[in-house]
């Protein structure tokens, strides 16, 4: 080890060459995806006609990127180590790109990318053009999990991927615009929770160029002594390099890049081979500070260009308009000395070549970045063995969720490497809490003899935070892991960004024969709006449900299971499935049980279906109003109302049906899971009034049944944003979604009324006010509405 350590710290004088060749062609294959369309080796003087006609992209984080890059790779190709790269300055995408290129991979995944003249053109022209990839470090760009464009996310990647993954390292570089977002801030504490007997490592790498797109960042002129402190502060080991002098910065960053490499094995060893004292380790972090657009242009147009944020984006933008842009833009592009970088026929010159690692080992060929090709299945146990007794439909209650938590304690125990429940310190609030049963809580902090299940080798991820959550998770499946993000409803808002960009990211890797399908990104929405009626409005919000309905439909997916038997069905679907967002919705607190777990998997398997024993409906002609609901406290208002109109309406024609798979509801051309036409007449007729009582925004279920026969007949109840500190009931009253609503709106919309309307009508209204009186008075529901069930109907 010390050999190696002296030599990684030590380049040779060759070496030294090769990283320095390797730099310049990973810069000139940058700047010229930026500007150029022809005459990428400039075999000629350059004129307007080689320029692209519309300039996109970002320089100034570029070749700090590439700089870090070359020396990586040294490293792995000297010690044989299994890394990453994630980019944190997202548009930093044509650095990546290039280091692809150079190392060959790009050309393997893309072979009309080739390593020469005309695959070198083909590269510069398809970068942030139409038809062509994105400038970000996209799902496009091989040896990427992390895109980068929305700031904040570098290091919840990384330290996701390192979780049970105990043979990489993961390089995260965070830029300094990226390092003032909260989701990054937040972040820095990842290494309180990675344990180095079972999970890899990751390297931060603090890259400081001074500026963002229009201003400079607060880290960068900061007093680098209150830098070091704060993230001293989170438990860092400091390692810092700056300058631009060459070839001097080589020479100091593969002497700090040594220095954090061995202090990582040194603390992987110890705690592997019994020489770890328990603590939480310094883990190293590397301050690398660089000038803004580093190579680039210095002045333009007489004002100063590089080291500033003038350099972010396109330093140089007059190009096709103005000789003397073009005359800097050649100077700039001939600084790097294409001829030695590039032979005769355009592809990389042998030191070029040699840098890279071999095979798998080259970052941008790591099978831990497509994770899919690493990915085994869970061993699951049987989810029929959780069931809940049900004889008589909503007769009985339990905590759905508990018996999800029983589930999911039985696959921590069969898959002890890959599968992990994150959770914003909630899990026991959630039902959960049966996975403490088989795993501690992992913390790497001090623990107190007052402190439960927490543990440095406990695998369950509790953080007050759904950015680092959500984010964990995402690293956690696209390295190859399985996992569920449970959170509370209203704060999965939180975190919503994150849930659309990971979707963003599957929809376009479908697009990539070369990605393999990785794990779901499975996520748990309990204490829901309708039953956060304690803790006010604050916590009420089923808005994710929207955001995920604007997905496309070969990866959205949102599951409203009513009981504990559908969602174990639809749990056990979920962690067999692969690149979907599965969100599934469904409170923790004691509810009726519906279906027996034959009739729980039968109707998940369909997404929707008639509940005969709910309604008055024979089947041998249309009912006169149909009582769709989809969601745990909704479908138990709609039962409770046919139930109200089969006891006082009796030969009123009600259907019962009840949509556990949301995305049924489209048509088939719409989304996949979309019912055909014939079934969703036998569900909801083609002409008659549907009256919907909704877990979430009314205007989804429009938005999902918009070309259905006569959609229009939809009279959709869900949450209107009316809530407040209450009760449970008093929830469903103030967004009109209650039994008693439910009523009125199918008196109001049936086809036909028998005798008693009326009257059922002012008993409804009747009820409201008795219901408004009781809960100001007592403090809680009304025993006929608290305690109500089809057990009380049938004693009765």
């Amino acid at each position: 080890m010390t050999a190696v350590l002296d030599q990684l710290a030590h380049p040779s004088d060759t070496e030294v060459v090769a990283l320095d060749a390797w730099w310049r062609a990973s810069n000139y294959l940058t700047v010229g995806q930026i500007y150029l369309q022809g005459n990428p080796l400039l075999r000629e003087p350059l004129t307007a006609e080689h320029i692209k006609p519309r300039l996109l992209g970002h320089w100034g984080t570029s070749p700090g990127l590439s700089f870090v890059y070359a020396h990586v790779s040294r490293l792995i190709k000297i010690t044989g180590q299994q890394a990453i790269y994630l980019a944190g300055p997202g548009h930093g995408g044509p650095a990546l790109v290039a280091a692809g290129y150079l190392e060959g991979t790009y050309s393997e995944i893309y072979p009309k990318v080739t390593q020469d003249e005309a695959g070198m053109l083909r590269l510069f022209r398809q970068f942030s053009s139409p038809g062509g990839i994105p400038s970000h470090v996209s799902v496009t760009t091989p040896g990427s999990i992390h895109e980068g464009g929305e700031l904040g996310y570098v290091l919840v990647h990384a330290f996701g991927s390192v979780m049970d993954n105990p043979d990489l390292l993961t390089i995260a570089v965070v830029g300094d615009g990226e390092a003032e977002t909260g989701p990054l801030e937040g972040s820095w504490k990842g290494v309180s929770f990675i344990n180095p007997e079972h999970d890899g490592a990751v390297l931060p790498i603090l890259h400081l160029n001074g500026a963002k797109i229009a201003g400079p960042t607060v880290l960068a002129r900061k007093d680098p002594a209150e830098v070091r402190k704060l993230l001293e502060g989170h438990g860092y080991e400091i390692i810092e390099v700056s300058g631009d002098d060459l070839p001097g910065m080589h020479h100091r960053f593969a002497e700090a890049l040594a220095t954090a490499w061995g202090r990582i094995r040194s603390i992987q060893t110890a705690a592997r081979e019994g020489g770890w004292d328990g603590h939480r380790p310094r883990w190293p972090l590397i301050i690398l500070r660089t000038p803004k657009g580093w190579t680039g242009p210095e002045t333009v147009d007489g004002i100063t260009v590089g080291g500033t944020w003038r350099a972010h984006q396109v330093p140089l933008s007059g190009v096709r308009d103005n000789a003397d842009h073009l005359r800097l833009l050649e100077e700039w592009l001939r600084s790097y000395r294409p001829d030695e970088l590039f032979d005769a026929t355009g592809a990389p010159a042998a030191p070029v070549r040699d840098l890279a690692p071999a095979g798998d080992l080259r970052m941008s060929a790591s099978p831990h970045a497509n994770g899919g090709r690493l990915t085994r299945d869970l061993d699951l146990p049987d989810f029929r063995d959780y069931a809940v007794e049900v004889k008589t439909p909503a007769a009985g209650r339990a905590e759905s969720t508990r018996r999800l938590g029983e589930l999911m304690r039985d696959i921590y125990t069969r898959n002890p490497d890959r599968f992990r429940l994150f959770c914003p310190d909630e899990t026991n609030s959630n039902r959960l809490g049966a996975v403490f049963e088989v795993s501690d809580r992992g913390f790497m902090e001090t623990v107190t003899p007052e402190d439960v299940k927490l543990s440095r080798g406990g695998r369950v991820m509790e953080v007050l935070s759904e950015h680092n959550c959500h984010g964990w998770l995402e690293g956690y499946t696209l390295t190859g892991r399985h996992g569920m993000f449970a959170t509370y409803e209203a704060f999965a808002m939180v975190s919503a960004s994150q849930t659309i960009q990971h979707g963003k990211w599957l929809q376009e890797a479908k697009n990539l024969a070369w990605r393999a399908k990785v794990p779901s990104l499975n996520i748990l929405l309990t204490s829901t709006a309708w039953r956060n009626d304690h803790n006010g409005f604050s916590h009420q919000g089923p808005g994710l449900i929207q955001n995920v309905l604007t997905q496309r439909g070969d990866v959205a997916r949102v599951y409203l299971p009513p009981d504990a038997n559908t969602l174990l069905s639809v749990a056990d679907h979920c962690f067999r499935s692969r690149s979907y967002i599965n969100l599934i919705v469904i409170d923790k607190q004691p509810q009726l049980q519906f279906l027996d777990m034959d009739q729980a998997v039968e109707h998940c398997a369909t997404g929707a279906g008639v509940w005969e024993w709910a309604g008055t409906d024979d089947g041998t002609s249309d009912p006169d109003i149909v009582l769709a609901c989809a969601g745990d406290v909704v479908t138990m208002e709609t039962v409770a109302a046919a139930r109200i109109l089969m006891e006082r309406l009796p030969s009123l024609r009600t259907r019962v049906v009840n949509v556990v798979d949301l995305m049924t509801l489209p048509r088939p051309k719409d989304h996949p899971h979309g019912m055909s036409e014939t079934l969703f007449r036998e569900l909801f007729t083609d002409h008659v009034d549907v009256v919907f009582a909704f877990h979430g925004y009314p205007g989804a279920i429009h938005q999902l049944v918009h070309g259905r026969p006569d959609a229009d007949r939809f009279r959709v109840r869900g949450f209107i944003e009316q809530g407040t500190t209450t009760t449970p009931f008093d929830m469903t009253v103030r967004n009109r979604a209650s039994r008693y609503h439910l009523v009125m709106d199918a008196i109001n919309n049936a086809r036909r009324l028998p005798s008693g309307a009326t009257e059922l009508k002012a008993w409804c209204e009747a009820q409201l006010a008795k219901h408004e009186k009781y809960v100001v008075e007592h403090l809680e529901d009304m025993p006929e509405v608290r305690d109500w069930s089809l057990g009380d109907w049938a004693q009765s």
